[in-house]
């Protein structure tokens, strides 16, 4: 009993690997949809600044990091290794981004203000603002970066012992037809009166 259950582990694992990634790609996607400041203008306005204006390149990393995990259900070790180092490159990237936008929200949501007000220029749009309050899924997205790295470095250190892909994601075998049954025969025979389905 002991043996079965150790062979299943990797497979359990890679399950959960990709399981575990794909959740993470999500949880990217969906607070880069999600308002990430509140800003408040001298003049009493409020703009609401989504992760599309804050930190627009989320969207690409995300749906990147999905098709990535996606590929591993049918990558050999080698490529497992490769598509760990770009997960976990992503994940990185992530967090650069989120960290940006939240070192400065002010420049992040430079270019919502400066649609509402008709205001350019970094200075500016500063004299312009009196607060910004931070949401939290500016912090869900970074975390999910995080978890990107994490995910990225597990693939590394674990693809190499995964399962290979499935038999039918290998290269199909074409086989020569039966010489007997050759359409044409079969035609020429239909052509000349005989039955050819009656052929042993």
């Amino acid at each position: 009993m002991t043996e079965p259950a150790a062979a299943g582990a990797p497979r359990r694992t890679k399950s959960l690997v990709v399981l575990v990634g794909a959740l993470v790609a999500l949880a990217t996607l969906i607070a880069w949809t999600q308002v990430w400041f509140a800003v408040s203008l001298d003049d009493g306005a409020r703009l609401d600044v989504d992760g599309q204006v804050a930190a627009p390149a989320l969207s690409a990393l995300a749906l990147t990091s999905l098709v990535l995990v996606g590929a591993l259900s049918i990558a050999g070790p080698f490529f497992r290794f490769i598509l760990g180092m770009l997960e976990s490159l992503i994940g990185v990237t992530v967090v650069l981004s989120c960290g940006i936008a939240l070192g400065d929200p002010v420049r992040a949501s430079a270019p919502a203000i400066s649609v509402a007000t008709g205001v350019a220029g970094g200075k500016s749009v500063r004299a312009l603002v009196s607060v910004v309050s931070e949401s939290p899924w500016p912090w869900v997205a970074l975390v999910s970066g995080a978890l990107l790295v994490v995910t990225g470095l597990a693939i590394i250190v674990l693809g190499r012992r995964w399962p290979g892909s499935s038999r039918k994601y290998q290269a199909v075998r074409l086989e020569p037809a039966d010489a007997a049954r050759n359409p044409v025969d079969d035609w020429d025979a239909l052509s000349g009166g005989s039955d050819p389905t009656t052929r042993d």
